[in-house]
């Protein structure tokens, strides 16, 4: 039967599939419009099986916060030429938006939402479909606060989400934003690392020590000296303030408002 081009420019812009992969879709359905949309799923759902053991390190990360909340969100692909396409960045765009305003529980909840009436798992194994490469939901975090602030850094590759006890001035959020995007720290300070974290840092200090020669019973105090500069270098308020070595980031939130605080904070990122 004839396929009219305006039939395939509709289902184009349902489905964002290729002009031919319309055609096609619409051939096969015979013309029937809600038969070739679910053609195309389906063709997205297979692709995605055939490529489910691929390996997507490439993607988009992206963070929104206003107000009182914040959410983070990673789409990931098998190219960096995907990951600059337009479509793939308005698509994760769609799902932070859709995360922000609703903060769902974890990643499995947020791929059940819907958008434009179906769910983000559909949207994501229908581009895969589309697209030809596979794609995963690799993060999502969401976080909640008296304030917050995001940054997103050039390319799409590391964004955080920084959670603060009160309204901060705009240039201390972003630069606290920017030491965590920086200088990847596991945690806010020294009481907020988990204690299975804690005990091997500790484990390590005693190994090396004791590979040093140092005496058996020195080990544990210079594992607990090792354990305070692991604090100095991987807690955030107690890192070196990226612009100025001199103070740490408490000491720099001090200086500005000795009220602020941090109450947590989200970062991810394809670099590491």
């Amino acid at each position: 039967m004839e396929i009219k081009a305006a039939d395939v420019m509709k289902l184009r812009h349902a489905t964002n599939a290729g002009m031919m992969d319309c055609k096609k879709a619409l051939q096969e359905a015979e013309g029937d419009f809600d038969k070739a949309v679910d053609i195309i799923r389906k063709r997205g759902l297979l692709v995605a099986s055939k490529r489910a053991d691929r390996e997507a390190k490439e993607g988009c990360v992206l963070a929104r916060a206003e107000g009182k909340k914040g959410a983070l969100v990673s789409l990931n692909c098998e190219t960096d030429f995907v990951a600059k396409n337009e479509n793939f960045i308005n698509l994760t765009r769609s799902i932070l938006d859709c995360a922000f305003e609703n903060l769902p529980a974890d990643k499995e909840a947020l791929l059940a939402l819907q958008i434009d009436g179906r769910s983000i798992a559909d949207h994501i194994s229908e581009q895969t479909g589309i697209i030809g490469e596979k794609l995963e939901l690799a993060y999502y975090g969401k976080l909640e606060a008296e304030a917050t602030i995001a940054y997103i850094h050039l390319g799409n590759k590391l964004a955080t989400v920084v959670g603060f006890n009160k309204a901060a001035d705009m240039q201390v959020a972003k630069d606290v934003a920017m030491q965590a995007a920086a200088m990847a720290p596991i945690a806010v300070d020294k009481d907020d690392v988990p204690q299975q974290v804690i005990e091997h840092e500790l484990q390590i200090g005693r190994e090396k020590a004791r590979e040093e020669g140092k005496p058996e019973n020195m080990l544990d105090k210079i594992a607990e000296g090792r354990l305070n500069k692991f604090y100095q270098e991987s807690t955030l308020l107690n890192q070196a303030f990226i612009k100025d070595g001199k103070e740490s980031v408490r000491a720099y939130l001090a200086a500005n408002d000795k009220e602020l605080k941090v109450t947590g904070f989200l970062r991810f990122t394809l670099n590491d």
